[in-house]
């Protein structure tokens, strides 16, 4: 029973970790395209934190060769 719930347990975390993948892929490909700006809140002071996120990367049409 243990052994069962171990895997359930796995299955679960693994189901998780393509979740945040996913969205850490489609932040990161958004990234590319405009700024990002994340507001976090501080849970023992309540500030808020804005982080902007830019790309100095340019992407290009022109396929190699």
């Amino acid at each position: 029973m243990e052994e069962e719930q171990l895997k359930k347990r796995i299955e679960a975390l693994d189901k998780r970790l393509d979740n945040i993948d996913s969205v850490v892929t489609a932040l990161v490909e958004r990234v590319m395209r405009q700024p990002v700006t994340v507001e976090v809140t501080c849970p023992k002071c309540g500030s808020v934190i804005q982080i902007l996120l830019t790309s100095n990367v340019k992407s290009s049409t022109k396929s190699p060769g």
